[in-house]
């Protein structure tokens, strides 16, 4: 793939003025040759093959940046879904698992490592259940563990026995990290439809289809956007449509350059290039922002869905002309921690979590690092849940959710988080529950869309 001399030059300048980044650069490692009947062993495998296969993730990214005058934000793992790994050890805690995937990655300098997870959309396996009940122990006792789980597919329908118990999960890891301000809640992921070639953590996991060790890519480029927006104040919805897939298109095609040659470097297969609009706590790095730059007053204003679903099916297809391996979830975040622009909107009293559970029906993922009261019920948490899901099946997407029940903490409030995941105020729940709709037990079948043979 060539550049031309425009082109570089262009990227020059949305690196040095306007935020350009390439997210993160995730390795992709499948575990599935580790598994053994010993808890013991298959640890040691585990670790001996994300050391030996991630060794050179960080150097690598480092001489990519070097070479092509890029930043490479973050350099991550992730790995097969453990409850399938873990399943055959016939252990019941999972957490010296997570352990043993913390102590690999700092071993290899990466930040963070995704794929303490489970599928669980159609049933529960053994393995799977013992994965569940260890998350709260697992992102407690660890500083780069991430995990996920996915409850729901379009195809499969919704396990709203997952559901249920994902409210008392997040409970339990909230209260075990409260001193943190329930970190591990920031580090835990609920999905519908999960991809298996996400590259953004919390969410990254390494799929069942993917090859032994590939490469994803996340690029984002709130600053570049938000500064072609800004220019084009009286433009036609045709106009700024045409403007902002132009400006994904050059994104997307430096992505696809890291792509490759950090998948020549690491002799791992390239995967994908996720195009997502990621925001960072950074002044003039938000999606809020660019919302209002399109002539919305405050994100969470009338207008505020459509402008949004503008933005995702506009950077989507600007993707697509320039890589044929988009993937991942592409599109959109909508992070409240870490977006400042989201922040304010909240403390404006114009977004509310009702305003960002419909914005989540066009965006490219969900409810997303949303801290919520502490005294949050569980099936309160799971009946937010279950909403978010259910716009995910219904509509063929992936949805997910990121809730933090601070302890101690109540509307008004602010938590802190930290580093990429900022801090965010006290977003106010309805006073109204669901308890006897999240008793129900069972299995929520695949909505008619999902009947696709």
């Amino acid at each position: 793939m060539d550049f031309s001399a425009r082109e570089v030059l262009e990227t020059i300048k949305m690196i040095e003025t306007e935020n350009l980044d390439i997210r993160t650069i995730t390795l992709g490692i499948s575990l599935r040759d580790c598994a053994g009947p010993s808890g013991a062993e298959t640890r040691r495998r585990m670790y001996d093959k994300i050391t030996r296969y991630a060794r050179d993730l960080v150097k690598v990214a480092e001489s990519i940046e070097r070479d092509y005058g890029i930043p490479i934000i973050n350099k991550r793992v992730s790995v097969t879904p453990i409850a399938i790994v873990a399943e055959a050890s016939g252990e019941r805690d999972l957490t010296p698992f997570a352990q043993t995937m913390d102590e690999a990655a700092e071993a290899v300098g990466v930040d963070f490592i995704g794929g303490f997870s489970a599928l669980v959309h159609k049933g529960i396996t053994p393995g799977d259940q013992a994965l569940l009940d260890s998350i709260p122990s697992a992102l407690a006792g660890t500083q780069r563990v991430c995990a996920s789980v996915n409850v729901a597919t379009t195809r499969e329908g919704i396990n709203m026995d997952a559901i249920r118990e994902m409210g008392w999960t997040i409970k339990k890891t909230a209260e075990l990290t409260k001193d943190r301000d329930a970190i591990g809640c920031a580090k835990l992921v609920v999905f519908a439809n999960i991809p298996e070639d996400n590259p953004f953590m919390a969410g990254a996991l390494h799929g069942i289809g993917q090859g032994d060790a590939t490469v994803n890519i996340g690029v984002s480029g709130p600053g570049v956007v938000l500064k072609v927006i800004s220019g084009l104040q009286s433009a036609s919805f045709g106009e700024l449509i045409d403007a902002l897939k132009r400006t994904a298109f050059k994104i997307t095609r430096v992505g696809e350059l890291v792509a490759r040659e950090a998948a020549r470097r690491l002799s791992a297969d390239m995967g994908i290039v996720d195009l997502s609009l990621a925001p960072t706590p950074k002044v003039g790095d938000s999606v809020a922002d660019i919302i209002e730059a399109m002539g919305i007053d405050r994100c969470g204003a009338p207008g505020t869905t459509a402008a949004l679903a503008i933005l995702n099916d506009a950077v989507k297809k600007g993707g697509c002309m320039a890589s044929s391996y988009v993937g991942g979830l592409s599109g959109a975040f909508i992070p409240v921690s870490e977006d400042a622009g989201m922040v304010d909107a909240v403390k404006a009293g114009a977004l509310s979590i009702e305003k960002l559970e419909a914005m989540t029906s066009v965006c490219s993922v969900g409810l997303d690092m949303i801290a919520v009261p502490g005294d949050t019920s569980a099936s309160t948490i799971s009946g937010i849940l279950a909403d978010e899901i259910a716009i995910g099946v219904i509509n063929c997407k992936t949805t997910a959710v990121r809730l933090i029940p601070v302890p101690g903490r109540s509307v008004g409030d602010v938590a802190q988080f930290g580093g990429l995941f900022g801090g965010a105020p006290i977003v106010r729940v309805s006073r109204f529950g669901c308890d006897a709709f999240v008793a129900r037990k069972g299995r929520v079948p695949a909505p008619l869309q999902g009947i696709r043979n």
